[in-house]
Parts: structure tokens; sequence; C-alpha cells
């Protein structure tokens, strides 16, 4: 089931994405950032920050009242941010991930937002196919990979981010 996060899921949310994309953990899955960065995701600091932000919604996907997968939305005047999406890797390739990515568009929509737009590490080929399969293509963006906290993690070679976008209009 697919619900608003609050607060209270700040842990669940931190665990989950932090297994998603780096160390051990994430190599269970195919969205599995180790080998490109060192340290961590994110931490609960950062997501708290996400809740206080009047802009930000966190979805988040329950089953059997364990978290699955989540994604974070800001809406920025006219078109949503989408960030923070993550599926438990040992539950990826089963729907989830599609299930979140069309309710950031229905929320999109409620908002009268005319698109949504991501930011995607240029190396990660087979996650840029699945949101291409998926309507989103490339803007021509390129953005250097700064990190607003240390809890993103540290490069272990030059990336930088493609921006990537869907047209709901």
């Amino acid at each position: 089931m697919i619900s608003k996060a609050t607060p209270n899921d700040i842990p669940a949310l931190n665990n989950l994405v932090n297994s998603a994309y780096r160390g051990d953990s994430s190599r269970k899955g195919w969205t599995t950032e180790a080998d490109l960065l060192d340290g961590t995701r994110t931490d609960e600091k950062t997501i708290t920050d996400f809740f206080e932000d009047p802009n930000s919604t966190i979805l988040k996907y329950v089953d059997a009242e364990q978290l699955l997968g989540c994604v974070r939305l800001v809406n920025r005047g006219g078109h949503l941010y989408l960030g923070m999406f993550a599926v438990d890797p040992v539950q990826q390739a089963k729907g989830i991930g599609k299930k979140l990515l069309v309710a950031a568009e229905e929320v999109a929509l409620k908002q009268n937002c005319k698109s949504i737009d991501m930011t995607v590490i240029s190396v990660r080929a087979e996650l840029i196919a699945w949101y291409k399969r998926h309507g989103y293509v490339e803007t021509g963006e390129k953005k250097p990979m700064v990190f607003d906290s240390p809890a993103g993690g540290a490069p272990k070679k030059e990336l930088y981010f493609i921006t990537l976008e869907k047209n709901l209009a």
C-alpha cells in the first residue's frame, strides 16, 4: 500500500534508502551505487529536513507492515522533482518501483504540475533505460555531483548527474 510517510518513518526510510544504494546489502538488487560511491546515501537529519520542507512529500510503499519502497517529491512551481527513490534490494524487479512512479505522477497531476524531473548518475545506464521505458527523456542538462551534506557519500571516480524529465501535459 502506498501512503504518505511521516516523521515516525525516518529511521526506516534511512535504512531503506541506504540499503538500496550502498554497501553489500545493495548488491542484492540492481540499483546499487556501491561501486561508484563510498559512504551512505542519506542520513536521518537530511530526511528530517525533507519533512520540514512544505513543498516536499515522501511516499512510502508498505506491505505486511514492512517498508519496501519510498520516493520524495518536491513541488517546484509547475513541475515536480523526484528523488530519494528506493526499493528494498530483495524486493526489486517486482513492480514496487513502477507503482511508486505512477503514484508520483498522480501527485504531480493533483498539484497541477506539468512535468516531473529527476537527476540520475550518468553512468547508471540500466536505471536511465528503466526511466526511459516509463516515459522519461534526457533533457541534455548535466550537473556536477555536489552533495548538500556529507551524508551523500564520496564518489570513487569523477561522476555527474543527468536530468530526466517526463511531460505530463
